[in-house]
């Protein structure tokens, strides 16, 4: 059996059990959650078959997965000693500069620093669903400073969920991560907000599209979680919005000028991304 070590009983970590016990009985999951309720439903969930109290306890395990905040995870990884030399710490965090930067030496190659470009706005053991990695991305950063044992432990695993395997450095996946994935959240977070400050709750429900509740739904997402990586990101985060803020200046000279003809070339040219994506 394959021990696997998951802290953080969450969406990503609870999904993951999933989708790994799905696919193969080798995995033996143990769980690692300061929160009390979190850790009962995991059990009851069968997310993880033990749930254990301490690092030491957890360290034990052939694999280790990180989903919890990133002051967390550079925490955690500054109190992981005596692993075996196959241990493979695989972090699951929205950033990876500043985890990749403050990992000690002493574990680097240890650490995998991956980021699955997946998740929905829910939390918690019971929002874990079972093809919430399939056929998605996971940018694995600064693999050059992992070790070869670990590397191809967390390429197998990623592989085995089904997910496409993306290489990438650290610091430029942040700036990419910024305007693909955090600025939309802040914005969802000041569309939801800009409405609620306007608009009594009976017209929201009477006339909330398919739309707004599509741009919104994102603001569900955990303000914890999500306060963590714009202050990891914050720099690149800044950017993005930025960039957002000219692009939306336009629209609204645009609309005030009258300036028809434009508007309608600036919105076809918005409609080129799909042609992507």
């Amino acid at each position: 059996m394959t021990n696997v070590g998951i802290i953080g009983l969450g969406l990503m970590g609870g999904s993951l059990s999933i989708a790994l016990q799905e696919r193969s009985n080798t995995y033996r999951f143990v769980g690692l959650d300061h929160n009390e309720t979190h850790q009962q439903q995991a059990l009851e969930l069968g997310l993880v078959h033990e749930i254990v109290h301490t690092l030491d306890e957890i360290s034990k395990c052939d694999i280790i997965i990180l989903t919890i905040p990133v002051e967390g995870i550079i925490a955690i990884s500054q109190q992981l000693h005596d692993l075996d030399e196959k241990c493979t710490v695989i972090d699951l965090g929205s950033t990876k500069a500043k985890i990749s930067s403050s990992i000690p030496e002493s574990i680097r190659t240890h650490f995998v620093t991956a980021h699955p470009m997946t998740g929905t706005e829910k939390f918690g053991p019971k929002a874990a669903i079972p093809k919430l990695y399939e056929n998605k991305v996971v940018v694995l950063c600064d693999m050059e400073k992992s070790g070869t044992h670990q590397q191809e432990v967390a390429k197998k695993l990623f592989s085995e969920i089904g997910m496409k395997l993306v290489y990438m450095g650290a610091e430029e996946h942040d700036r990419h991560a910024a305007f693909i994935s955090h600025m939309p959240h802040a914005l969802s977070y000041s569309l939801a907000n800009s409405v609620m400050r306007q608009e009594d709750a009976s017209s929201i429900v009477a006339l909330a599209g398919g739309g707004f509740r599509d741009m919104s739904r994102i603001a569900k997402s955990s303000p914890h979680m999500w306060e963590d990586i714009f202050r990891q990101n914050r720099a690149n985060l800044i950017e993005a919005i930025e960039s957002f803020e000219v692009e939306l200046k336009k629209c609204r000279h645009m609309v005030e000028n009258g300036e028809w003809e434009a508007l309608n070339k600036w919105m076809s040219e918005a409609n080129t991304l799909h042609d992507i994506l």
